[in-house]
């Protein structure tokens, strides 16, 4: 390896991640003034100043809300996201929320610690009380009831054949599903055609969707009304997704019988029939380190050989990589003629293609190409002469 790599980590980050980068190739700091990578979690760059030197930002979480996406597209900075790698933690507490709305725990923890904390009873004072108090927060049991789960992807996915299996019925819709998530999915969960419909037949709804402009408030007053009375809504995606003001009226009305979201809000988590929680969707040792492992892996295969794996700005591009040739890497506008004006450029050069792929995705597009023959300092200048090229690099 003829260079070295500079990552600058911006948030903790499990040291089991980290140890998947070589530190005879990668330096790894929180102080790196002119890092090639950014490893982050929760880390705001949006009003951050964006040095020049850098190719690649990896988070190690799904969501990148507090990435500049955009900005960084029209760069040619590749973002990496690890979905599904905390899709077990956020599972388990989907299934955790569902339990305690059901049976009205955490309402029912927090009656029980009164009568001590507050009120001091003890012995037979302290048992008379739980049993004339235990009959407020009877439930019910969730077989028999209808989930509904909007977003099947990794989370959602197994979201819903878990509470199949714990004897719900469960409804799934994804327009978008993916063939691998569909042949995961239980062949039990029954897919249907609209958010409506799943609505006004879920006596559950659970959303795991990215907080996009089509998803904003997609939980509203129009829909809550739909779901059968004493419905619970479930927010473990973004706290966008819903529309808080309408649920807080719902409940209020008795409509809805709780609000169970991993997002606390001023309003919403001092109501009585709110569970917020301090989101946890990830925090778990398991999650944090599979999170960790992913994005290291994504961004050392970028940086030693511009594989783009799991980026939310540009396309799936894996090449295996063609003994005695060099790699170029190319992002450029999704524009017509883009390739034969670089392999034009290239033959110009006297360089032989030997392999070669290109993929799209929107507006932007990105070029592996590995290339017999000696490669010349000012190559790079000719390729960015061409219009609609946004960024090129040799990788060593």
């Amino acid at each position: 390896m003829s260079q070295t790599y500079a990552i600058q980590t911006l948030n903790a980050i499990s040291p089991i991640g980290l140890q998947r980068l070589d530190r005879d190739v990668f330096d790894i700091g929180t102080d790196i003034a002119q890092p090639r990578g950014i490893l982050l979690r929760s880390a705001d760059l949006h009003s951050a100043e964006i040095p020049e030197s850098l190719y690649a930002v990896a988070r190690a979480g799904a969501g990148t809300n507090n990435i500049p996406v955009d900005a960084m597209a029209a760069r040619g900075i590749p973002v990496f996201n690890t979905p599904g790698a905390n899709a077990n933690a956020v599972k388990e507490l989907v299934i955790a929320g569902m339990l305690l709305a059901a049976r009205n725990l955490y309402h029912a923890a927090d009656y029980t610690r009164g009568l001590v904390a507050e009120q001091s009873l003890t012995g037979t004072d302290l048992d008379q009380k739980v049993e004339a108090g235990k009959k407020q927060f009877a439930g019910y049991e969730l077989p028999g009831r209808t989930l509904g789960v909007i977003g099947l992807g990794a989370i959602g996915v197994l979201v819903a054949n878990a509470a199949q299996s714990l004897g719900l019925k469960v409804l799934g819709y994804d327009p978008a599903i993916t063939v691998e998530r569909a042949w995961q999915l239980s062949p039990n969960v029954e897919q249907v055609t609209s958010v409506e419909e799943l609505f006004a037949r879920s006596d559950m709804i659970t959303l795991h969707v990215p907080l996009i402009e089509a998803t904003k408030g997609l939980v509203d007053a129009e829909r809550i009304a739909t779901m059968p009375a004493g419905g619970v809504v479930l927010n473990f995606a973004r706290g966008g997704v819903v529309d808080e003001a309408a649920v807080l009226e719902a409940l209020d009305s008795g409509h809805l019988h709780a609000y169970v979201n991993d997002f606390p809000s001023e309003a919403g988590s001092v109501h009585p029939k709110v569970i917020a929680l301090p989101h946890l969707g990830a925090s778990t040792g398991e999650a944090e380190d599979n999170c960790a492992v992913m994005a290291a892996d994504q961004l050392s295969d970028y940086l030693l050989h511009g594989n783009i794996r799991n980026s939310v700005n540009f396309p799936e591009v894996v090449m295996a990589r063609t003994p005695g040739t060099t790699r170029l890497g190319i992002f450029n506008e999704n524009k017509p003629n883009m390739i034969g004006q670089i392999t034009a450029t290239l033959a110009d050069a006297g360089l032989n293609v030997a392999e070669f792929t290109n993929k799209s995705k929107g507006e932007v597009a990105y070029t592996l190409v590995d290339v017999e023959g000696e490669v010349q300092d000012d190559l790079k200048d000719s390729i960015l002469a061409i219009e609609g090229i946004i960024r090129a690099r040799k990788i060593d």
